[in-house]
């Protein structure tokens, strides 16, 4: 059974456990549906954010990480640009005003014993390091050294992933389909992917994730592909692998297996081969998937 650390970044759906559906009135039971079969059964929690009546969500389709005390960061383009909450869906903080409309893609990390946030941004063309409440450590501008750029308004990065050792990887899923890879001290070391269909190629690589469980590289989320891709460390492609994909967003590696919201309507869980164990959820209305409104 999940614990409070897997939420889509594309909708608040909260994964909870549904042994205590008998003890719901029926009222509850209808608002909170159970999706999934088999062991694999959650209760849909559309009601969990608790915001106050003069702020609205916004667009959220950035990440959503977890700290240690399990407080959820949430990135939105709304005035705030990072909303975090406590498991129960309370508002405990909301900053990022200088970030507002277009804060797309965060890892939450421990350096030396401290937290903190690696951040992306589509609008700004920049990479940002900061801590738990907000405070910009430092800021990184367009990889100039890859030769990939005409002009810094061509790079708009959409997600990040660190190493243990403190190296990074920054998908640049809005721009020009390429990853690039910084050493621990922000210097860039490189550049994979590129645009294409062919493997090793990406086409929106939208989200990318460190993968541990043993799981060795990076695994990158190749939206318009409709796959994802596992690389090394060192950026050489290793496989493809996810079946029955629409429009994978990004990706959460457990034991269990690899957790993939989908821009198309619904949160799938992959065994560690790619092959589908479980899809959660289903927008029935196929011209409304993939819609921001």
């Amino acid at each position: 059974m999940l614990g409070p650390r897997l939420f889509s970044a594309l909708a608040f759906l909260v994964l909870g456990s549904v042994g205590w559906q008998s003890a719901m009135g029926r009222q509850e039971a209808s608002s909170h549906p159970v999706i999934g079969s088999g062991a694999h059964r959650y209760r849909w929690r559309g009601d969990w954010a608790k915001l106050p009546a003069d702020m609205t969500l916004g667009n959220t389709h950035g990440c959503v990480v977890v700290d240690r005390q399990d407080r959820v960061y949430v990135n939105t383009d709304s005035r705030h640009a990072v909303l975090v909450f406590s498991p129960e869906g309370e508002l405990l903080d909301a900053w990022g005003e200088e970030l507002a409309g277009g804060l797309h893609g965060m890892a939450l990390v421990e350096e030396e014993g401290v937290e903190v946030l690696y951040l992306t941004h589509t609008q700004l063309h920049r990479v940002a390091k900061a801590t738990l409440d907000g405070e910009i450590l430092w800021s990184l501008g367009f990889p100039e050294e890859s030769g990939i750029y005409p002009k810094e308004a061509r790079f708009r990065p959409t997600s990040v992933a660190v190493t243990e050792g403190g190296d990074f990887f920054v998908a640049d899923g809005y721009g020009a389909s390429w990853v690039h890879r910084y050493d621990a001290e922000a210097n860039y070391v490189g550049s994979f992917g590129g645009p294409g269909r062919e493997p090793g190629r990406m086409r929106i690589p939208h989200g990318i994730e460190r993968q541990g469980h043993g799981q060795a590289g990076v695994l990158v989320s190749d939206r318009m592909n409709s796959r994802l891709q596992r690389f090394d460390l060192e950026g050489k492609h290793m496989a493809v692998l996810g079946e029955d994909l629409r429009r994978p967003c990004h990706t959460h590696t457990t034991e269990e297996g690899i957790w993939v919201p989908d821009l198309d309507g619904r949160v799938t869980l992959l065994d560690h081969t790619g092959k589908v164990i479980v899809h959660l959820g289903e927008n029935p209305v196929e011209q409304l998937r993939g819609k921001n409104g």
